[in-house]
């Protein structure tokens, strides 16, 4: 996320981080939570969870260090679409929403550089998805349909 920015924009982007620690176990957010920052994994692991109305809550992605999740909030200010718990103590750096848009208001080249890298990961993202769901129909038996829709929800690298 940060190999473009040179150490000035660096410096500019740290301005606005808060490291936050988390115990294994405990909730970074929680789906149906506001979308009020975006984070970085630094150090540790950590679960994305899909609740369901008829089923527990299944797991879409494990993230690992240099992982970006929470993104969706900083473009749409939408809520949470998906939990994230911390599987082991973690370190996140965290990047609240209202900051980075200072940033974007004042026309800060570092913001603007995150914003074109995190529309790279949601399209990449899509990109998968496509492919996955395009697999899926492609199936055509039942049990090979079951199967490459499981692989579509649990592969994902969904953020949020």
């Amino acid at each position: 996320m940060f190999a473009e920015l040179d150490a000035s924009e660096l410096s500019q982007i740290v301005h606005i981080m808060k490291v936050q620690k988390v115990r294994g176990g405990a909730a970074i957010f929680r789906e149906g939570d506001a979308g009020d920052a975006w984070y970085v994994m630094f150090a540790g692991s950590a679960e994305v969870l899909k609740g369901n109305a008829f089923l527990p809550s299944q797991r879409l992605a494990i993230l690992h260090e240099k992982a970006c999740f929470g993104e969706m909030a900083i473009l749409d200010h939408s809520a949470r679409s998906a939990s994230v718990v911390a599987l082991s103590d973690c370190t996140v750096f965290k990047f609240p929403r209202s900051d980075f848009e200072e940033l974007l208001a004042e026309g800060n080249l570092a913001a603007y550089k995150l914003i074109y890298e995190i529309a790279k990961v949601l399209s990449m993202r899509q990109r998968k998805i496509t492919q996955d769901l395009t697999d899926a129909l492609a199936a055509r038996e039942s049990d090979l349909l079951r199967a490459a829709s499981m692989s579509v929800v649990q592969g994902q690298s969904v953020s949020e």
